[in-house]
């Protein structure tokens, strides 16, 4: 990924995400990789998530506020209960408008956006692991559905809004989870063990009104990040909030099917570049085809 972002407006943002250099170190390093082999084991994902959920952990909330610069005049004023509270804190009535215009592709959240053409040798780097279609989904058959289409990868940081709504109206279907991957190899030797590694996701498949099936995956943080969905198989409305991830920076891809939409030109410029474009939940990132 680029170390700088651009708006819409084409204008350069320096972009200084601390968690990606953190979890370089962890698994580029041999220090780094030693205190992975550790941090993946259950009991202390499972404790640190507790200590993410407890009234101690409200002490650095205000540390956190500044050093990711985050705006409070955009979000609801109470006192929270826990960093996780705090995380994934609500903006106010008419900050996050939607573009409600049917034939306006919208983004799902708040994020740092890169797009990508699907092709038989597409692969994608999604928080330090790359995958395949085939990779991502465990699906073949499913991946080859969307073949010609377009890969979104939406990055949330920490300074992001961590809820995401659904990108159009229609129904969609039920939530799969697949269950995360860690593992070493040559565990004695930690300076120079690898660590493979593929984080939990979650997807639905959303028949829309406007861009036919659209898959969206959330892919949450490693050890600590949780992805919160609060629907089953239903009938869903643009705009509507799908769910949100608690700590930890996170990920949400969408999956178009071929000759649905025309992404935005600004987007597919800045990818080519190697340069992430920061979007907001409700914006509007292409036209239906």
């Amino acid at each position: 990924m680029s170390n700088l972002w651009k708006d819409r407006q084409g204008n350069i943002v320096p972009g200084e995400d601390t968690q990606d250099k953190t979890l370089s170190f962890l698994y580029n390093t041999g220090l780094g990789r030693c205190l992975t082999s550790v941090m993946i084991r259950p009991w202390v994902s499972k404790t640190a998530g507790l200590l993410m959920d407890s009234k101690l952990s409200a002490a650095a909330i205000p540390s956190f506020i500044k050093s990711n610069k985050i705006d409070m005049k955009c979000y609801e004023d109470r006192q929270f209960r826990s960093f996780n509270d705090f995380f994934t804190r609500q903006v106010r009535e008419g900050v996050r408008p939607v573009d409600m215009e049917p034939t306006h592709l919208i983004s799902p959240c708040d994020c740092k956006l890169s797009v990508f053409p699907i092709t038989d040798d597409l692969k994608v780097k999604v928080k330090g692991t790359v995958y395949t279609m085939e990779s991502l989904l465990r699906d073949n058959q499913l991946a080859q559905r969307f073949q010609g289409g377009t890969f979104l990868l939406f990055r949330l940081t920490k300074d992001d809004y961590h809820r995401y709504c659904y990108m159009d109206s229609g129904k969609k279907t039920c939530n799969v989870r697949i269950p995360g991957v860690y593992y070493t190899v040559n565990p004695i030797a930690c300076s120079q063990f690898p660590i493979y590694k593929e984080n939990t996701r979650e997807y639905t498949m959303l028949e829309t009104e406007n861009f036919g099936n659209i898959l969206m995956m959330e892919v949450g943080a490693t050890m600590v990040g949780r992805i919160v969905n609060y629907h089953g198989e239903s009938t869903v409305t643009r705009g509507q909030e799908k769910g949100r991830f608690e700590f930890g920076g996170s990920t949400i891809i969408a999956l178009l099917e071929k000759d649905v939409a025309i992404i935005d030109e600004d987007l597919w410029e800045n990818t080519k570049k190697g340069d992430e474009t920061i979007v907001r939940m409700g914006e509007k990132i292409g036209i239906k085809k």
